[in-house]
Formats: structure tokens, C-alpha cells, sequence
């Protein structure tokens, strides 16, 4: 008797629940990056400023702006979340990684990874 592959042992997902999980990793992966590099840059902005005691009047937007692109990140990984069915602390820990620096872009690789994985999208 040969052993089922593992393809064979996954449960078919239905193409429509793929196609709804594909768009909000998508979104997800954007809200990620954009997070991350305005936060990166936010830092770049206070180091400037507090570290250095240069003029960067003209980086003010900064903050407001990953303010806001933090509030998208966080509404993109509830979607996701609640899309692919994540446990409380998965959202907690991947929403939390918006504020910590590169942090973003690593917990956007693991999600987008497992949720590929487990959706069966290429």
C-alpha cells in the first residue's frame, strides 16, 4: 500500500476563500512594508533631531504619516487575521510588530509564509 502525498492529505480550500485570503495578504504585506520603512525612518528622524541636534523641521510629517499607515497595518492584519483564522496572540504579536523597527518586515515574511502554506496560493 503506498502512503498518500502531501498534497493529497491537505484539504481542498475553495478557490473563493483562496482568492478572499490572497487579496488581504496582499494588502497585509503593503500596510507591512509601509509601516516598517516610515517607522524606520521616523528613527532616522529622531536620532537626527535628539541624538544629533539637527534642524529636521521639514521630516515633521513623519509621525503623523506612520500614525496613520500603523492604523492601516493594524486594520490590514485584523482582515488577514480573521480571514486565515489566527489565535488572539497571533494577531497580538503580529500587530505589535509594527512599533518595534525591521520588525515588520520579519513577521511579514513568517505570515505571508504560513499563510501561503496553509491556503494552498502560490
Amino acid at each position: 500500500m503506498t502512503q498518500p502525498t502531501q498534497q493529497a492529505q491537505q484539504p481542498r480550500i475553495h478557490p473563493e476563500r483562496q482568492r478572499r485570503v490572497q487579496q488581504a495578504l496582499t494588502l497585509f504585506s503593503v500596510a507591512a512594508w509601509i509601516t516598517g520603512t516610515l517607522l524606520l525612518l521616523l528613527c532616522a528622524r529622531m536620532i537626527m533631531q535628539y541624538g544629533m541636534h539637527m534642524d529636521v523641521h521639514y521630516l515633521s510629517w513623519v509621525a503623523r504619516v506612520h500614525g496613520f499607515a500603523f492604523m492601516a497595518f493594524l486594520l490590514a492584519s485584523l482582515n488577514l487575521g480573521s480571514k486565515a483564522r489566527w489565535s488572539a496572540l497571533e494577531w497580538f504579536t503580529t500587530a505589535i510588530s509594527g512599533v518595534v523597527p525591521f520588525m515588520s518586515f520579519v513577521v511579514e515574511a513568517k505570515r505571508r509564509k504560513e499563510v501561503k502554506e496553509k491556503f494552498q496560493l502560490n
